[in-house]
């Protein structure tokens, strides 16, 4: 930093959830991809992993562990370096995201607790959202309890909805500030779409929780209140049982019987002709196309429609279904393009298509490695001696050790 030269680049895929194939860790260098299987259950198990893959690279240990943390609610309302008292906050923002703030927060502690003299840094996936109006972001409930319980739409995969943006608007040769676009992050777990008026979110399909919107991996999207209404009476008021079943066992998961990955869920519905993945396929499609004509009404005169995120990026079949007869919005998509991309950003629009189809390799990374980059040279972060303890836990309580990081 700050030219953003990648050294080494991976990740761990299939941790815990079931899928048809084992989970393993994709790990690149110098142009090279190595993948190894490994059986990981948990993201502490898959960092360990890692740390056996990359550790003894002579780019490590790093200058500073930086974490997207989704939802960070009154203990972390913007990106920050973890100061000691932060680490005693970690546990009291769990069910705020309840399937990415607990294995965050567990990162944070083994990254930790190995290099103690590393700083760690958080940043906030609803940062981009903050731009959204308040009719936008406003739910119908009585104000009350909106402000005592602060209630209220944030919108998720900040990070990864701004940094596409900006590439998309640096492709197109379009001023950010200038931008209309539709943005679709698909990804193997979560997804969403993000409406984007002159470079900013004014509006996404995630709501006070990632729990909101598209049919997700395992996590159901929009539902009737009273559905959940109706759950909470039928297992006696049982808050986490109800939790558990809407973000983990729900959504493809739940629609298909097999599998939480989309991947697995179109192979056997078009080569095996199974009814069920058929189902998961046409609900899953349909709630994108429906989110997307909203959006595209919401952003007006649209420059580009953008996918990205493992599915949006990889799979063609997704994204010909998706903009399929969708003309009356000006969206032509050149099929041939699109099942032959080479390099990204890539535009695979048809010719007299009024908005451009970009597909964006998303680099959530290396939005959070500017961020974390910022902070550490930042006035503060210079003047202050930084301290953080490793975290280990004795009959449950925490020994402190303090050590001073490296603001380097």
């Amino acid at each position: 930093m700050p030219s953003g030269e990648e050294v080494l680049e991976g990740e761990v895929q299939r941790i815990g959830s079931k899928t048809t194939e084992p989970s393993r860790i994709v790990h690149r260098k110098s142009g090279l991809e190595v993948i190894h299987e490994v059986n990981v259950q948990s993201f502490k198990e898959a960092f360990s992993e890692v740390m056996k893959t990359v550790g003894n690279d002579p780019s490590f240990p790093p200058d500073v562990f930086a974490h997207r943390l989704v939802k960070g609610g009154a203990e972390f309302p913007s990106s920050t370096i973890l100061k000691e008292d932060d680490f005693r906050s970690l546990d009291k923002i769990g069910d705020l995201a309840p399937i990415h703030n607990p294995p965050v927060v567990e990162l944070i502690k083994e990254s930790a607790g190995k290099y103690p003299s590393v700083p760690q840094v958080i940043a906030l996936d609803t940062a981009f959202h903050s731009t959204i109006p308040d009719y936008a972001y406003t739910y119908p409930l009585p104000e009350s309890i909106r402000l005592e319980l602060g209630i209220r739409k944030y919108g998720f995969h900040g990070i990864s909805h701004r940094y596409v943006t900006r590439k998309t608007a640096e492709f197109l040769h379009i001023p950010i500030e200038e931008l209309n676009a539709v943005s679709c992050h698909l990804g193997t777990g979560g997804a969403s779409l993000c409406a984007v008026v002159n470079g900013k979110s004014v509006d996404n399909s995630m709501g006070f929780s990632p729990l909101q919107g598209l049919v997700m991996s395992t996590r159901c999207g929009d539902l009737d209140p009273a559905v959940i209404l109706k759950m909470i009476a039928y297992y006696a008021g049982d808050y986490s049982k109800v939790n558990k079943i809407l973000n983990k066992r729900s959504g493809l998961l739940g629609l298909s019987g097999k599998s939480s990955d989309i991947r697995d869920v179109i192979a056997r519905a078009t080569e095996t002709n199974d009814e069920r993945s058929q189902m998961a396929l046409d609900v899953y499609l349909w709630r994108i196309r429906k989110y997307l004509g909203a959006y595209l009404t919401v952003v007006g005169r649209a420059d580009a429609v953008i996918f990205t995120d493992t599915i949006g990026e990889s799979i063609p079949y997704v994204r010909e279904a998706i903009c399929r007869n969708m003309d009356f919005f000006g969206i032509k998509l050149d099929e041939f393009k699109n099942k032959t991309i080479s390099g990204y950003p890539a535009d695979v629009s048809a010719g007299g298509s009024e908005v451009h189809i970009v597909v964006v390799k998303t680099n959530e990374e290396l939005e959070i490695a500017k961020q974390a980059f910022e902070l550490l040279e930042s006035r503060t972060a210079r003047s202050e001696r930084m301290f953080i303890e490793p975290y280990e836990e004795r009959n449950g309580e925490c020994i402190d050790e303090k050590t001073a990081c490296s603001n380097s």
